[in-house]
């Protein structure tokens, strides 16, 4: 939920498209851009292209992202709205950045076949699994958000993105007029 005051400088909102890696955050966020003419932050894509991290995770094949300086480099960008942010996390974002907050979940063979073509295996492979199976992102988006921001989308076959983009779209057109 956003404050009244961080809405009140936006005149287009922000939302969060977050799940495990291989969900379909990437290619939905795009479709979204495309669809509704928002900004597409690819937070990865973000924190390589800055050097907003402190160093590399050789277990986790992934850098290790700098919290701070990723908040402190999104802050303007934010606060002027119109972004989607794509990024499997969300424990550190502030609350009030976001308008709605997406989770795309996948069933585990479909979602073990992707992580797989991604070249995940071993601890990271398993590790991703588990934070599926568990709902752990889900969970999170609950915690540390407003429920009545945060939807569950099946994102299973691209049938399931486009009816996710069609629904979130919806979301966002509605912004607007409340």
């Amino acid at each position: 939920m956003t404050t009244e005051q961080g809405r009140a400088t936006r005149t287009r909102p922000n939302l969060l498209v977050m799940g495990t890696p291989g969900t379909g955050k990437t290619s939905t966020c795009s479709l979204l851009a495309s669809a509704t003419g928002l900004r597409h932050i690819n937070v990865g894509e973000l924190v390589k292209e800055k050097s907003l991290h402190d160093g590399w995770d050789a277990e986790l094949d992934c850098y290790i992202v700098n919290d701070d300086l990723l908040c402190y480099e999104m802050e303007d960008m934010m606060r002027d709205g119109g972004n989607l942010v794509d990024y499997h996390n969300c424990d550190f974002f502030p609350e009030h950045w976001f308008d709605y907050v997406a989770v795309l979940q996948t069933d585990n063979s479909v979602l073990h076949d992707h992580l797989t073509n991604l070249g995940y295996m071993g601890h990271k492979l398993q590790n991703n699994m588990e934070c599926e199976i568990f709902q752990v992102l889900l969970e999170d988006a609950h915690e540390f958000y407003n429920v009545d921001t945060v939807q569950a989308l099946l994102s299973n076959t691209i049938e399931d993105m486009s009816n996710n983009v069609e629904i979130l779209s919806g979301l966002i057109r509605a912004w607007a007029t409340t």
